[in-house]
């Protein structure tokens, strides 16, 4: 009945174990057995995100992602989004934490800080996605959006295809300056860095990913130009009703493939288009590979709205380190008192009973509590 708390710290601390690369790596080759598994849609239920969004007085988001393990465990992502952050707060857009609880008895065994988590299974999924419908020459990265996701974009991507010219843009052009300087620590040496416009990024990319803020309504983020015939695209930033980043020409003559299309068909790229325009989810298209690769030659999207199995998944690789070499704090989270008296053990021992507080009938005589009226 021990609840495990990995914090930020910890967190980090698994990642410098095992270096940044190895754990991209151990991420992508787990999400990809994950949505291989031939039994995963009767091993896995994933109900599609729910959650409050809110003008309090910034645009905010708050989401929980659940997953059911059959016979084995449940598993809550709770995600706040919140793009006012990095300038307002110096906080991350996103913030989030991972709850994992044994199904045998409701005991919440893990609780993990799921900020880096997030960004990580996001670059994880896009090289998931990517391996299959790019092409395996694909050499020159376009990003659209130089944040957070951006970084882990990279970084999952230079572990499966051959990067050497990265086109960067941002509304912000303090962040896309500063972006090689942040991907410093990825020892990406041989890559170079170019500064330009959306429509310039999108133009030169084999692989393009958009990992942007627009706002509901605001996009698409690039005109739908002059791309390469064979561009895969990695929707990342569509996580809302209303909000996208591509074009719908775009999306009218592409093969668009959602994470997760219950999720995807409200609130990612897929939305735009009628179902029967829309191809494999992730799942079907890592078991059908070898079939779905015959796409890249052709337009690709992979809509990347981020649903709980990528979260599921990069929390067992942080408990698996953690158990390795010690990682985290164990504490008594919940209650183990007398199933039929809550009240039980508050007391100490029969000796030192509980003192609930004054009489009632002394405390209303004396004016201390008021008596229920109609308006109360």
């Amino acid at each position: 009945m021990r609840t495990l708390i990995l914090s930020a710290e910890d967190v980090a601390a698994a990642v410098r174990h095992v270096g940044l690369n190895a754990l991209m790596d151990e991420v992508i080759a787990a999400l990809h057995a994950a949505c291989d598994d031939q039994h995963g849609n009767e091993t896995y239920d994933v109900p599609k995100r729910e959650g409050f969004s809110y003008d309090n007085p910034a645009v905010g988001l708050l989401e929980w992602m659940p997953l059911l393990k059959r016979d084995v465990e449940a598993f809550i992502k709770l995600v706040g989004y919140h793009p006012n952050n990095p300038w307002k707060r110096g906080l991350p857009t996103v913030l989030s934490s991972l709850l994992k609880f044994d199904t045998t008895n409701g005991h919440l065994r893990v609780v993990a800080d799921g900020t880096l988590a997030t960004a990580i299974r996001t670059g994880a999924a896009s090289a998931v996605a990517s391996r299959i419908l790019a092409r395996p020459d694909s050499s020159t990265l376009g990003l659209i959006g130089a944040g957070a996701q951006a970084v882990t974009q990279l970084h999952a991507l230079s572990r499966l295809f051959p990067i050497r010219e990265v086109y960067v843009c941002d509304i912000d052009e303090r962040v896309a300056q500063s972006f090689a300087r942040r991907v410093e620590t990825l020892r990406l040496d041989d890559v170079r860095f170019h500064v330009c416009a959306a429509n310039e990024v999108a133009g030169a990319a084999d692989i393009l990913c958009t990992a942007t803020s627009v706002a509901v309504g605001g996009g698409p983020v690039f005109e739908d130009g002059a791309l390469l015939p064979s561009v895969h695209i990695n929707a990342v930033g569509s996580d809302f009703p209303g909000k996208t980043e591509l074009p719908r020409s775009l999306l009218d003559r592409a093969l668009v493939c959602p994470d997760y299309l219950p999720q995807a068909a409200r609130e990612g790229e897929c939305q735009a288009l009628p179902p029967e325009q829309l191809g494999p989810d992730l799942m079907q298209l890592v078991r059908g590979c070898g079939q779905y690769a015959a796409n890249q030659t052709r337009t690709t999207v992979f809509d990347s709205t981020g649903f709980a199995l990528e979260d599921y998944v990069v929390l067992g690789v942080l408990e698996r380190i953690a158990a390795e070499i010690g990682l985290g704090l164990e504490v008594e989270m919940e209650s183990r008192s007398d199933p039929h008296d809550p009240y039980a053990g508050l007391a100490g021992s029969p000796a030192a009973p509980l003192r609930i507080g004054v009489d009632l009938k002394e405390a209303v005589a004396a004016g201390g509590l008021q008596r229920p009226g109609k308006n109360r």
